[in-house]
């Protein structure tokens, strides 16, 4: 009988190989770790019930609950309210992203990867480029229900083209944010507590569901300058969505497309930089 065949790894000495060589295998470890994060999904389809079920449901509710009693003038109330549920659903991503990443520190998942000859920004690029195929998944539902109750994009091909890249990146800079909290916090149920607590009420006091000229002046003047108020506009402006004669006072507001594509950029670099830190202190013990 033949003895069994061995293979004996050689892994390369990352620190010898050259910037090109070692971005290289940080992106390949990346995908292998957001491939084992899809995995989990496709074992687990429950997973993908806040980017899929929630909002579909929050549509409904709205659009047919809400939708008579409040009145927009020009677009109607369900074409006002789609880009809102858009960017709900969107900052929601950060709280599966943070209750993920919480699990898998406290079960040990992180300490079995730092002995694989893996780079270390794997663990968390995987993470988030996981999390940004399921925001895919959960946009392209989010749409589909929308024309269904009768959401439909005025603009043109390159605008509208623009207002689903930026729901996208808004996407993937709330999945580093859930990143940094799931690595800051002890236990899932405190990730999912910061959802609640912070992610929550920002995206109510805001102009996702109902104009912000109908809040009580304080609460109108912290609306106008929430992100979440100038992301929804951006993307209202860009699938052509926005009601005529609508003025805005506020210079967030005014500026709204560029200002969101700054928040996104802005987001994405403070709390990837913060993670990555936070990351290595965890993992350095």
């Amino acid at each position: 009988m033949a003895a069994p065949t061995t293979f004996t790894l050689h892994p390369v000495d990352i620190a010898e190989a050259g910037t090109f060589a070692r971005l290289r295998m940080a992106v390949a470890d990346g995908m292998v770790i957001a491939r084992r994060n899809l995995t989990h999904v496709r074992h687990v389809p429950e997973k993908l019930l806040d980017v899929t079920f929630q909002p579909f449901i929050f549509v409904l509710l709205f659009a047919y609950v809400f939708g008579s009693a409040i009145d927009v003038p020009g677009t109607g109330y369900r074409e006002y309210l789609i880009a809102g549920i858009f960017v709900q659903t969107m900052a929601f991503a950060s709280m599966g992203t943070a209750i993920s990443m919480a699990d898998d520190m406290s079960k040990g998942v992180i300490d079995r990867f730092r002995s694989l000859p893996m780079a270390r920004s794997a663990v968390l690029v995987g993470r988030t480029t996981a999390d940004l195929a399921a925001n895919i998944v959960g946009l392209t539902v989010l749409a589909g229900t929308g024309l269904v109750v009768g959401w439909r994009i005025h603009s043109s091909f390159w605008e509208a083209l623009a207002g689903l890249a930026l729901l996208l990146l808004f996407g993937y800079a709330m999945t580093w944010v859930g990143t940094l909290v799931g690595l800051l916090v002890r236990a899932p149920d405190a990730a999912q507590s910061f959802g609640f607590m912070v992610v929550f009420p920002l995206t109510f006091v805001a102009n996702t569901f109902v104009p912000t000229e109908e809040m009580p002046r304080w609460l109108w003047t912290f609306a106008d300058w929430n992100p979440i108020s100038a992301m929804t506009a951006a993307c209202r402006h860009l699938f052509g969505n926005q009601p005529p004669g609508v003025a805005h006072h506020v210079w967030p507001l005014e500026h709204a497309v560029p200002v969101a594509f700054a928040w996104c950029l802005g987001l994405v670099a403070v709390c990837l930089l913060l993670a990555v830190r936070r990351y290595r202190t965890a993992t350095s013990r």
